[in-house]
């Protein structure tokens, strides 16, 4: 298997297919939490893959806007939506996750601002990069649990850039895989219409070599910070734009 810094690098013939072999469980309502125990909660790295579609008769993207509307840490309000008024829809979801550490310090890893974290220092955490409109590798977090102690909670998030609510036309799902056991699969296929951002999974450090993984898929019309408000962690958070 490549290594992770390989991967990071550029070396592409790593696949997500690759860790945790070919079983799978998948969280719902009636069964929303899984723990990973034993060597799996502790080696190596636990990978999370964000991959979408455009539902059946929604807008192909285009990739005619030159910035899109997204709020990063210290976002003050959210930015109104525009209308979509017949204009063609662009679908542009990412990953991202709040981080709680042991130590108080709390943060978040996503693209604005380049906040794409860190393996080997705090968070721990680190997102491959910024993929847009659903290309078919997804977009792909690394939390390196070699660290898992100085974890305390880990949100799983995934927002809209542009002011366009879009969850109604796509089809998106969260994929987690440890080193060992069964991929873990999370669904986000309600039509949310006014939403904007879902906080999608919450993973605890619950000690003695074991992780809670919940799934939590609860659609916000806002933005990061209302999320920061439903889950505490109390950080401020100001408006902020993305170039192409």
């Amino acid at each position: 298997m490549v290594s992770i810094w390989e991967y990071l690098r550029g070396d592409k013939s790593y696949t997500f297919d690759n860790p945790g072999g070919q079983h799978k469980v998948i969280l719902t309502k009636s069964a929303p939490q899984h723990a990973i125990t034993g060597s799996a909660a502790t080696t190596g790295y636990l990978y999370v893959n964000l991959h979408w579609t455009t539902r059946s008769g929604a807008a192909r993207p285009s990739t005619r806007d030159s910035l899109k509307r997204f709020f990063s840490p210290r976002i003050l309000s959210p930015l109104e939506p525009d209308a979509a008024q017949g204009v063609q829809l662009n679908v542009d979801l990412d990953l991202a996750c709040m981080y709680e550490l042991s130590d108080g310090t709390r943060g978040v890893v996503q693209p604005l601002g380049e906040l794409f974290g860190d393996l080997r220092e705090p968070p721990y955490i680190k997102l491959s990069g910024d993929d847009q409109y659903g290309a078919p590798s997804g977009e792909t977090m690394y939390v390196n649990l070699e660290k898992k102690d100085k974890f305390k909670r880990l949100l799983i998030f995934v927002y809209i850039y542009d002011g366009t609510p879009a969850f109604d036309h796509t089809h998106a799902v969260i994929t987690i895989v440890p080193q060992t056991g069964p991929r873990i699969e999370i669904k986000l296929d309600e039509r949310a219409r006014a939403a904007r951002s879902c906080a999608v999974v919450l993973i605890e450090n619950a000690g003695d070599n074991q992780l809670t993984v919940r799934r939590e898929v609860r659609y916000v019309n806002g933005f990061q910070a209302d999320i920061d408000r439903l889950y505490g962690f109390g950080m401020q958070w100001q408006r902020g734009y993305k170039g192409q």
